[in-house]
């Protein structure tokens, strides 16, 4: 393949050619036609439009420098016309210092690069009967209007080969090529034509002359306003019906149309909207649970023991706890948890276990049902060979193949960037960064560990409660919520200044790693990333969960931090309503801030730009004027979208044991990015460059793991975060003999034989709280650590409950993993990747192109070796 792009793709290479000998784009004016999509004759489609600023108008660089860019650029589109392409250059009607420099490409050339992209086109239309689904009357009216945007008719297809032309189905030379392909190839070549010679190293490609200035611009056009149908009788205006039927904020509960955005977008866009799509379908029947077992805890909680113990002034108002801090921190009274007892008998309920089954189940529904609609995909788009065939080698990859290896395979030599020893010493300094960088998210977690640490005793000391209880009107506003909210939120901000910082450090470790291909590049940078925001934004979650609260000793032996800070406690309750807290936080704030970024910020830029040119409304402008004033799309395009949904899916299926209503937050907020991402692509964006895409590449594993550690986390999560265990040990063991005094079993006692009790007397000088206590010469600890009472022979040991609860908890956690993982198993083995279906679609495409193209040849051969045996007996005849 190598071999072949170069004789084919870059016959330009070598002495850059003298002036004389350049060839120089078509002059041509602004014809008056505003939503024109050709050259000045008419006729010839414009594919590409390159934008850059008059060397002679520009007054900001050096006259020396500003010939030396005069004469890349001249070179480079000398070297664009010998390979092919047609330009026509034209000068802004608003700004007469912008040329844009539009690029077509004729037929003979969108056929060669066809065959060497080897671009799947089509050989006949699909015969194979298809049945109708029960449920197609209910889709039908979610779906996008036919008589509107019409089904995509479906081909078999095989990819392009020039001698075997007259075996394609060509209607018209014209439409054969969609633009979306027409594009591709363009931008294929744009991306691989040397404009300078340095050292004996070619310089060539789009990309570099962009990073340079040289080009303002490269992109290719809309074919129409969004507003309005284009006033071009050959323009199909697609990209309004887009806005109209798939962007607009009034089709938010319509399906998308997948075939229509991946005809105007390509692949890649497509298959993000589909799975987008899929993932928000799915997430349907788990909001409904997830609200189900929601509103079950709702409706439970007047019926919760503990809780109403806790409120109780005859209960909870006579237990006094101990101060949760050194010396500032005083004793207060149990009932001042009562608000938060009452919120926590929501969410942590026997709705709770169940959601928590569910989800282990839905996540892995959802993942072998995509691997079906996927695999659909794949087909009906014509990329279930895309990897092995089409996709070719980075541009900068090949710039940078100096080093000569011998191919293990070809046992031929080849061209690489770098040897073995240099690709090993690359890896591990980009493993070493990523590894430093997780680190210093880590040192991040603990400083807000710190923080939490020091502020609760400032919030302890001026939010201090009376034991009496009068100052109610504290109750919302506890030291612990104080503390929760402000480290959250600092929490937050933290995570967005690291995103911001990381991501351009990940951005140069995989460019200085140099992956071969488009796929790998984005393969490493997600890797990268997702790793990254994974420690950064699920560690403080990780830490309220299975940490805070954990390894804090006793009241008389407290833990400390650095030596100096007393670790955290949890509410009486347990840590499980912070975590939910902090969720909340995290993941409202992430939403709102994506939005900001991703949506406001490029349609203020727009809107600003639009003010600037108040010129604009008096002359015509014309369509590529147009585009150029949008915002381009960025390198990595979809990546930011992939990411952020897949940090969502994270959120909704590790914590969902703490917070059931996170699917239906994520629901509504799918449900409004799918239009949003709609409504930025068609509307504030210029047009992305068409590209092929097998599946959702790294993100499909990366989910996978999340699936498989989310059965884990929310194990953990019921067993030692929750309060739900230590609750069905004491019903059944510890509140009927021989350990406890009812008759039956019950809840009632839960609280006074759970909290521990500690004499005040016991306490060490240096944790000693100023205020003194003189009613009571005991209290009770604030977490649940079950130790023997002052006086007995172990006191403050653990005691015989404790034991039962870890062995309970232990044996929890171990059977909900198996029975999860057991059904997840016979699932994914029941479902399976590829459905009948397209697996027929797939053997009769393949039976077609062979008997099509292969037995086609062999027809010709045999006919032509018959002229030839009838031009020899003829030859022998006249000599005899």
């Amino acid at each position: 393949l190598v071999l072949e792009l170069n004789q084919m793709i870059i016959p330009t290479y070598g002495t850059v050619p003298d002036q004389q000998n350049l060839h120089t784009p078509e002059w041509v004016d602004f014809d008056g036609k505003p939503d024109s999509l050709f050259f000045s004759d008419g006729q010839r489609r414009i594919d590409f439009v390159l934008v850059y600023e008059d060397e002679s108008k520009k007054m900001t660089h050096k006259r020396s420098d500003r010939k030396k860019q005069k004469r890349k650029r001249q070179v480079y589109e000398s070297n664009l016309i010998n390979n092919g392409l047609q330009l026509e250059a034209t000068r802004s009607v608003l700004d007469e210092k912008l040329i844009f420099v539009k690029v077509h490409a004729p037929w003979e050339v969108l056929c060669t690069y066809a065959e060497v992209l080897h671009i799947k086109l089509p050989l006949q239309p699909n015969d194979l009967k298809t049945r109708d689904s029960a449920f197609n009357w209910f889709s039908r009216l979610f779906r996008v209007d036919e008589n509107i945007i019409k089904p995509e008719q479906e081909f078999f297809t095989a990819p392009f080969q020039k001698e075997l032309l007259s075996n394609f189905y060509i209607q018209d030379k014209d439409t054969f090529f969609n633009p979306a392909t027409r594009s591709r190839i363009v931008h294929f070549i744009l991306s691989r034509v040397e404009y300078a010679t340095k050292n004996n190293v070619k310089k060539f490609g789009i990309n570099k002359l962009l990073d340079t200035g040289i080009y303002k611009a490269a992109f290719p056009l809309h074919d129409s306003s969004f507003r309005h149908l284009s006033t071009d009788p050959n323009c199909p205006s697609e990209r309004y019906l887009l806005y109209r039927e798939w962007a607009h904020p009034k089709n938010i509960f319509k399906l998308q149309p997948l075939d229509f955005i991946r005809k105007y977008y390509g692949e890649k866009i497509g298959i993000y909207f589909a799975w987008l799509g899929f993932y928000t379908n799915m997430l349907i029947m788990a909001a409904i649970v997830g609200v189900g077992c929601f509103l079950y805890g709702c409706l439970t909680k007047d019926n919760c023991t503990w809780s109403q113990e806790v409120c109780d002034p005859s209960i909870g108002g006579k237990i006094i706890m101990c101060p949760q801090c050194d010396k500032v921190c005083t004793y207060w009274n149990l009932t001042i948890t009562c608000e938060s007892s009452k919120k926590l008998c929501i969410f942590d309920s026997f709705g709770t276990l169940v959601f928590a089954v569910f989800m282990g189940i839905w996540v892995t529904l959802f993942l072998e049902f995509w691997k079906r609609r996927q695999a659909e995909l794949e087909y009906e788009w014509d990329t279930v060979e895309y990897l092995e065939q089409e996709e070719q080698v980075r541009p900068e990859y090949e710039a940078r193949c100096t080093h000569v290896v011998m191919n293990e395979i070809t046992q031929q030599e080849e061209h690489v960037p770098y040897t073995a020893c240099g690709k090993c010493i690359r890896m591990t300094f980009c493993t070493s960064a990523v590894f430093f960088w997780i680190l210093l998210i880590i040192a991040s977690v603990i400083g807000i560990i710190v923080y939490r640490l020091s502020v609760f005793l400032a919030f302890s000391a001026t939010l201090s409660q009376h034991i009496s209880g009068t100052e109610a009107i504290r109750k919302y506003l506890t030291p612990q919520t104080a503390t929760s909210v402000t480290a959250s939120l600092i929490s937050f901000i933290v995570i967005m200044v690291l995103n911001i910082i990381y991501e351009k450090v990940a951005i140069l470790i995989t460019d200085f790693e140099l992956p071969r291909t488009q796929t790998d590049y984005e393969n490493s940078l997600t890797t990268k990333m997702f790793l990254f925001q994974f420690v950064n934004y699920y560690s403080s979650c990780f830490y309220i969960a299975f940490f805070k609260g954990k390894f804090v000793g006793h009241p008389g032996n407290p833990v400390y931090w650095l030596g100096k800070y007393r670790n955290e406690e949890c509410d009486p309750g347990g840590c499980l309503l912070e975590l939910t807290t902090q969720l909340a936080i995290i993941v409202g704030g992430k939403a709102i801030w994506n939005n900001i970024q991703e949506v406001l910020l490029p349609w203020v830029k727009n809107l600003i730009g639009r003010y600037c040119a108040a010129a604009r409304s008096e002359k015509v402008i014309p369509r590529w004027e147009h585009d150029y004033h949008l915002q381009p799309i960025g390198k990595l395009g979809l990546f930011y979208e992939y990411l952020e949904m897949v940090i969502q899916f994270g959120f909704v299926t590790l914590f969902v044991a703490s917070f059931p209503l996170a699917p239906l937050l994520a629901l509504i907020n799918n449900m409004l990015e799918i239009r949003l991402d709609a409504w930025k692509l068609t509307t504030q964006f210029r047009r992305m460059v068409p590209q092929k895409a097998q599946d959702i590449g790294a993100w499909q594993p990366i989910m996978q793991g999340i699936a498989i550690l989310a059965v884990v986390t929310n194990a953990m999560i019921i067993a030692f975060t929750s309060d739900m265990i230590p609750r069905l040990v004491y019903y059944w063991s510890f509140s009927v003999p021989p350990y406890g005094s009812h008759s039956s079993h019950t809840m009632k006692g839960y609280i006074n034989s759970t909290l521990s009790v500690f004499n005040i007397s016991d306490f060490k000088n240096a944790s000693k709280p100023f205020s003194p206590w003189f009613v009571n010469q005991t209290c009770r600890q604030v977490y649940r650590d079950l130790r023997y009472p002052p006086g007995h022979q172990h006191q403050y040991e653990h005691n015989i409950y404790y034991w039962h609860v870890i062995a309970a908890k232990l044996a929890f956690i171990i059977v909900m993993e198996h029975v999860i993982y057991f059904v997840k198993f016979i699932i994914s083995y029941l479902i399976p990747d590829v459905s009948q279906k397209t697996k027929s679609k797939v053997k009769r495409e393949k039976y077609l192109t062979q008997k099509l193209l292969h037995e086609n040849d062999l027809k010709i051969v045999k006919k032509n070796m018959g002229k030839i045996a009838n031009k020899i007996i003829q030859g022998v005849d006249i000599t005899f």
